[in-house]
Parts: C-alpha cells; sequence; structure tokens
C-alpha cells in the first residue's frame, strides 16, 4: 500500500470488550451487547444472535459514518463469533450491501489453533465454506507469525505441500487417515486450499506481500507499492 494513502479500522462486534487498536467507526455506539441483554432480557448468546441482526439493520447509518472519513482503504474487524455472522442472513447482507469500489474477504488462521493435521483441515474448511457464503475474493491469512515460528513454519508447509500434510496426517489420525486425506485432496482441487500470507501484526512482517496480493486482485499489481 503506499504510504500517502490512509486506511480506517472498523468494529463490527457488538460485543467486543477490549478493541487491541482504536477503532474510527464502531458498531458499538448503534448496537451494544450489554444494552441489547438489559433492553430484551436476553442471556450473551442470545443477546449475541440479536445484536448480529441489529447491524444489517443499522448498515445505512455505519455506512454514513465510513463515508464521513473519505479514506482510500477500509479494514473492518468482523464479529469473533464467525457462526453468528458468516452463516446468518445479517451477515451476508452486510457484506453484499457495504459500499466499495472493490471488497476481499480476509480469512485468518490462527497458529495455535491449527497447530495439528485435523485443526489445520477444519479451519481449511471453515475457511472454503465462508468463502462460498460470501461470494467475494478471499485470501487466507496466518497471523501471530512471530509468536508461533515453529507452528507457523509447520502449516506453512503443510499449505503448500500437499505430501508433508499427509505424512503428517499419517502419523496422527489412524483409521480416519482415509477421511482426512480425501478431505484435504478434495479442498485443493476446489482451489479453496489456497496459498496462506504469513503475517505479524506486531512486526508488520508479510504486510507487503499481503498488499500485493490485494493488488493483484483488484490492480494488476500497479497501484499499490510497498
Amino acid at each position: 500500500m503506499n504510504r500517502d494513502e490512509d486506511a480506517i479500522a472498523v468494529n463490527l462486534d457488538p460485543g467486543v470488550v477490549d478493541l487491541p487498536y482504536d477503532a474510527d467507526v464502531d458498531v458499538r455506539e448503534r448496537v451494544e451487547l450489554q444494552q441489547v441483554m438489559e433492553e430484551y432480557g436476553l442471556g450473551p448468546n442470545g443477546a449475541l444472535v440479536l445484536a448480529t441482526d441489529m447491524i444489517a439493520t443499522k448498515l445505512s447509518e455505519v455506512q454514513d459514518d465510513i463515508d464521513s472519513f473519505d479514506a482510500e482503504h477500509v479494514i473492518v474487524d468482523t464479529p469473533g463469533q464467525i457462526e453468528l455472522f458468516a452463516f446468518r442472513e445479517s451477515g451476508e447482507f452486510v457484506i453484499r450491501e457495504t459500499k466499495a469500489d472493490s471488497k476481499a474477504l480476509l480469512f485468518l488462521y490462527d497458529p495455535l489453533l491449527a497447530n495439528t493435521p485435523a485443526n489445520f483441515l477444519s479451519i481449511a474448511l471453515l475457511s472454503a465454506s465462508v468463502g462460498l457464503r460470501m461470494n467475494v475474493p478471499k485470501i487466507s491469512v496466518l497471523t501471530k507469525k512471530d509468536m508461533a515460528k515453529e507452528s507457523s513454519a509447520t502449516i506453512l508447509g503443510w499449505s503448500r505441500n500437499a505430501k508433508s500434510f499427509e505424512d503428517a496426517l499419517a502419523k496422527t489420525q489412524g483409521e480416519q487417515y482415509s477421511l482426512y486425506s480425501g478431505l484435504f485432496r478434495s479442498v485443493r482441487k476446489l482451489s479453496v486450499g489456497e496459498d496462506l500470507y504469513p503475517v505479524s501484526a506486531t512486526s508488520s512482517e508479510g504486510m507487503i506481500a499481503l498488499v500485493g496480493e490485494l493488488s493483484r486482485l483488484y490492480s494488476g499489481g500497479e497501484e499499490f507499492t510497498g
């Protein structure tokens, strides 16, 4: 991304307590979990479902907040409870109706969770499902590269070398090997097991490569520079 270009951060999680960044636009100013719990007499789970759906009803107001910054790039942080956002109509509506010249979905792999063959495959399948559901270009990102160097290296090896993954799978799955191996091959065949882009939010390592992939998607590699 060109250093002269500006970006804003948008939080769409109505239930987050402490954000690790300063949100330029925060949906909690319009839909806040604790307030929903009190107003509708719901517990945390029910309130999360309702609050996530309520975001769709406030989308035009959130859009106005975003447009007021006139930013060239908007980074949107969606609710952490993926099933509440990605697999409900309201989530698809938000993605579809949010106004932008171009959109991309970044699906985050946590190396502390994807550190076994079975877990890695499960997350890859979830990534594929979310990508199909949202129907926008998707890039898979391996986070926390600086915090889990050994796990990150292993996971990257699995994502780039099918034999490496299947060898690791054979050592851990026993009788279930055939099932897991077949699923993995199907994921790769459908081209949803794409390369992972390892990054670190702390050191910014890998960000140039990630932005380069975004550039490839939307501007032929010419608009964005390191």
